[in-house]
Formats: C-alpha cells, structure tokens, sequence
C-alpha cells in the first residue's frame, strides 16, 4: 500500500505480525558540541544511479497514521521502522539528535529488506539530513576497499596466501617479497608508519605517489603482528588493485561495489556528478588536539615512543593533518584515500554489509562465491594490535570484530568518531551508521556508537523472529 503526501511516496512495507520489544533499562548520555568547521556542504543533484532495496520503503515523514508494525519516531527523527527496533531509534534519536549543525542516519537491514532507515538533525548549519546525506566515514571505508579486493579474489585475479610482490613486482623491494596479500588484510604488512612515506601534507594528498613510497619502502619491526595501519593500508591495496586491474581504488569502488549492488551513497572522495549524495559538513573541532601547535607538538613527541602509543601515533599523525578538513572544498575529498576519506550514506553502507550478511547473495544472485565468503568470515589472527592499544581486534580478512556482549559474532569496520557498517550473518542482520558530528567533548560517546548500537538491532532482530515464531504457533 503507498501513500502519498505531497510530492513523497511512502510505503507501508515492514510486518504486520510483529511483537513489540522491551524497554531498554540502560540510558546511553550523550555530549553535544556546539562547533562547526569545514568539510562543507558539497552538494551534486542530478540522476541518481537505481535504487537500492531499501528505497523502495521510504521514510515516514510523521508520526501519524503509520502503518501497523512500524515504531511512531521520536520527534526530529524522519524515516520508518519496525516496532521491534524502537529501542534502538529512541536512542539514535537522544544520542544523534539535537546537535547544533550535526545529524545522522542509521539503517538496517534484514536479508536485504529494511526495518530501520532513519535519520535526524542537519548536514550542515541550516540544511536538513535526509537519506540522501553522506558523511565522511573515515576508517569505515577500509571495510568497503577490502570489499574490492575480494571481489578480484573472486575472479581469480588475487590469491589471499599469495605474495603481494607477484601482482604489483615493485612491491617487492626492499625485503617485501615475502609478505602476502592476506598479510595486507589484516594488519601484518609492517609498514603502518605514516611518517616513513610521507614527508607533509601535500604528499599525503598524492595517492599515487604514496602507492610507489609504500611499495619501495622497508617494512618495520612489527612485520607479522597486527599493528592498524590507520592510512596506509588504503593505498596498500589501491597499489595491488591497480597493479592487477590499471584501474584507480575510486572507479573500483564504482565498477566493483556500487554498479554490481545497485545503489548510489557510496564514494572515495568526491561524489561524482551523476550522484544525489550530499555531502555534510563535519561539524565540530578542526581535529581539535592536532590542530594546536601544543598537540602537534605533544604527538609529534609521542611518535618516538616505544610500544603502542608510539605505534598509533605514526600510523595516524603526520603534522598538518587536520588541515585536510578546512575550507568549505576540503582536500580530504579530492584525492583517493582509500582508508580514511569514503563518503558514505547509511543505507548504502548497509546494503553493502547485507550482501556479506547474507552468504554474499543479492536478489538471488551471487555476487561473491560461497568459497571466498568462507574466508571472509574467518577470523585471521587472535593477536593483539600492536598499533591500537593492544586491543583484541580478531582481524578477518579486511574487517574486524567488536569484543561486547551481543555483537561478538558480526564483522564490520567502525571509523574514527563512529561511523560503520557492519554484518551479521547468523540473522542475515547489517547496519550502516554515519553522522557528521566530530568534537573533543562527544568524541569518546560518538567512537562507541556500535557498542550501543549493535545489541540493540541484535535485541530487536531477535524479538521481530520470536514474534513471527509465535504468529505461526497460533496460525498452526
């Protein structure tokens, strides 16, 4: 059934035969800033690419008169979903909500089809979030550049256990022969120092020139461990795609990812002109410690530590860097950064990670093999990470694991200040988050999303699947 208000659709198309979920006891508090910078509104509107699934229910734009088993939204919030998940709504509605020039959106999906797509608050000081709003996802975007790298594994074109010197030859320099494609993805190539390949800003923002500096380089001590590699790891595998492929990390995203899934919202850098992603600002502090002279100073510092601060530090630090976010055309979004710039909406993320969440099948059709979903779901090494804090990550090839209590046995990537998609395929459950809000005083609550996030589209996945249990009780 589609109603029409206006000039929008929308469409009853959640269960009917769903029982609502409990309460959640705990309350998560959140810490609003008030600050806004760069990264500015850079909007493109023209034809969007087709639709993903989830389009076809669009949002609820109210709360009356909503469809039997969908939530009534808090106020604020625009979207739709199911009655189970109105835990989880409440929630994004108080932690993302509210925020002076901030928003977000939250979707999830289940076997492809929607129960949550909601979304809250402003992409910059005066315009509205919609569905159509991406955020920079920072780190979150690794998960969807080892997405490509499996898609050309599953062609043939990539072993996993075979040395990265045997695609991409000039990698083999400088004692790197022997280091596997399979060690690229999951953190074990010793070459995370950002420092070591790059000596400013400017170079940082040369894609192709950090491949080449990546691939003449000399690993680290931390060869074989798990040690993030916070940058580097995007030009790591853009330098094996485009040494197998000839093709840039950017149009792989297009040609690999979002053609093949049908759906727009899902870009490195920039979005491209036939897009309808609009792009939000990052509201908050200029990467407020980093941004000082005393911070630039104090983590320059902290660079020449021995251990995992020092190790962090280099993987992440290079002076300068907030200056990627300034100015309403921030560089960050004209060059490939393939670890750190996607641009990203939440129902894109989440279609993505509901492919991985579903055996790697789309509407029927496979769009990776059961053999390399197989080794997608394997965890890789159980060693601690030596560049973040010594914190179990339990590395999968290209994703990671989430060590709480009702997320355990999913796989994603979560992005500095929170963003992140993730899958779940024991319920055939994934989620795409982002928000645009980045500020010192939120920034612990905001990177923490996903533990907050997570069990409860696990609690409401749950309750929706006991209430269809106990519908085909009572029909029997």
């Amino acid at each position: 059934m589609t109603h029409r208000r206006g000039r929008r659709a929308v469409s009853a198309g959640h269960d009917r035969d769903a029982e609502a979920a409990g309460e959640v006891t705990g309350r998560i508090r959140a810490v609003c800033g008030p600050r806004r910078t760069g990264l500015g509104g850079v909007t493109v509107r023209t034809t969007p690419l087709p639709a993903q699934r989830y389009a076809r229910t669009v949002g609820f734009v109210s709360n009356d008169a909503l469809p039997a088993g969908s939530a009534a939204l808090p106020a604020g919030v625009r979207g739709s979903a199911a009655v189970e998940f109105e835990p989880l709504v409440r929630n994004f509605a108080r932690i993302v909500g509210g925020r002076a020039g901030a928003g977000g959106g939250l979707t999830v999906l289940r076997h492809g089809e929607p129960v949550v797509d909601v979304w809250t608050g402003y992409s910059d000081l005066t315009t509205p979030w919609t569905r159509e709003t991406g955020s920079v996802a920072f780190s979150a975007t690794k998960g969807i550049a080892s997405t490509v790298i499996h898609r050309l594994a599953d062609r043939g074109l990539i072993d996993y256990s075979a040395p990265v010197a045997e695609y991409w030859p000039e990698f083999g320099a400088a004692g790197k022969s022997r280091i596997t494609v399979a060690q690229l993805l999951t953190h074990c190539a010793g070459l995370s120092s950002l420092p070591r390949v790059a000596g400013g800003l400017d170079e940082v923002l040369d894609h192709e020139l950090m491949e080449h500096r990546l691939a003449a380089a000399a690993p680290d001590r931390l060869l074989g461990v798990p040690a993030y590699h916070a940058l580097t790891y995007g030009w790591l595998l853009a330098g094996l795609a485009r040494a197998v492929t000839g093709t840039s990390m950017r149009e792989l995203f297009r040609t690999e990812v979002s053609e093949p899934l049908g759906i727009d919202g899902l870009h490195l850098g920039r979005p491209t002109p036939d897009s309808n992603t609009a792009v939000a600002a990052l509201a908050g502090s200029r990467l407020a410690v980093a941004g000082t002279a005393l911070g630039a100073l104090l983590l320059g510092q902290a660079g020449r530590f021995p251990g995992p601060a020092g190790a962090a530090t280099r993987a992440l630090f290079l002076p300068g860097v907030h200056a990627l976010f300034d100015g309403d055309e921030p560089s960050i979004l004209a060059t490939e950064m393939p670890a750190g710039n996607g641009v990203f909406t939440a129902g894109a993320l989440a279609s993505v990670y509901g492919v991985l969440a579903d055996d790697g099948m789309i509407a029927g059709r496979r769009y990776l093999s059961a053999q390399t979903m197989r080794h997608i779901r394997r965890v890789q090494t159980h060693r601690l990470d030596h560049a973040l804090f010594y914190f179990p990550m339990m590395w999968h090839l290209g994703y990671h694991t989430f060590p709480i209590p009702g997320a355990s046995s999913g796989f994603g990537h979560i992005g500095l200040a929170g963003s992140f998609g993730w899958a779940e395929p024991r319920l055939g459950l994934s989620v795409g988050f982002v928000h645009n809000r980045f500020t010192p005083q939120s920034f612990v609550w905001d990177q923490l999303a996903a533990a907050w996030v997570l069990p409860l589209v696990m609690r409401g996945a749950r309750a929706m699947r006991d209430g269809r249990r106990t519908s085909q009780r009572r029909a029997a």
